[in-house]
């Protein structure tokens, strides 16, 4: 038979459900693979997977809110008379995944995807940190920087109102992440475009609507925003010796530069 696992998931196309690796392995949920291409070289290892949407496994709601998106992704080959006879033939994470007739095909992606993506430093005046990762080391749950506020308006997914217990400057949390706690949407992860008080209440709205309801009364977190400056690394956050980027680098305006009688010509540098 033949299993698979991902996000704490577990399907098998054999016709009883097999349990290992502290997983149930559901047999109801008509999942079929796909020939698995594996090669010796960097190309990645690809598959399918083929299954029934089910409330028991996977629902639609669940896909279409983005929350097995880049999930992780195990496959084994298992004899299901003695599961502990079993080998490993795929790891990798979630691609894209379709759906249509009750049913969705999800597209897996080896290991040596992680190899396409560009890596090494960028050298420029902004920040390359996301705030609170391990290049940046600010600790968001210090007080006075984030806020966790009770929706009390909603307004096409997207905008949302809080009533203001004050504490924070207007815009404080523009660019900052909008972390749903509770409800239907709970455990999505939203971007904040603007952030106003008007008619004391704080007003949210984020770039993209969530691809879950938000009702009244669901709990969110708020968490400040950062616009990548080295000013705001020093002022907002205190935070300068973390800071990612380079400020005092020229800008693109040196190559239009040119001598001139009178100015400075010394090949010193351009940035004051």
């Amino acid at each position: 038979a033949e299993a698979c696992g991902w996000a704490g998931e577990g399907f098998t196309d054999h016709d009883r459900d097999l349990t290992f690796e502290g997983v149930v392995f559901r047999a109801n949920t008509g999942l079929t693979a796909h020939a698995l291409e594996q090669t010796t070289g960097l190309a990645v290892d690809n598959s399918e997977a083929l299954g029934a949407l089910s409330d028991l496994s996977l629902s639609e709601a669940d896909i279409e809110a983005g929350r097995y998106d880049g999930a992780e992704v195990w496959a084994w080959q298992v004899n299901w008379a003695n599961v502990e006879e079993r080998q490993l033939v795929f790891r990798g994470s979630l691609g894209e995944i379709t759906r249509s007739g009750g049913a969705f095909r999800a597209e897996l992606r080896g290991l040596a995807e992680a190899l396409n993506q560009p890596q090494g430093r960028v050298f420029q005046k902004p920040c390359t940190a996301v705030l609170g990762d391990g290049e940046c080391q600010f600790d968001l749950s210090l007080p006075g920087y984030a806020v966790e506020w009770d929706v009390t308006g909603v307004e096409e997914g997207r905008r949302f109102a809080f009533a203001d217990a004050g504490g924070f400057a207007e815009r404080w949390f523009e660019r900052g992440a909008f972390r749903v706690l509770t409800g239907a949407a709970a455990g999505l992860v939203g971007v904040i475009r603007s952030d106003v008080t008007a008619d004391g209440k704080r007003d949210i709205v984020l770039w993209e609507a969530l691809r879950a309801p938000i009702a009244l009364g669901d709990r969110v977190r708020l968490e400040p925003g950062c616009d990548k400056r080295a000013e705001t690394c020093r002022t907002k956050f205190d935070n300068f010796l973390n800071y990612r980027g380079f400020p005092a680098i020229p800008g693109e305006d040196w190559q239009l530069a040119y001598p001139r009688r009178g100015g400075r010509n010394d090949g010193g540098s351009l940035s004051s």
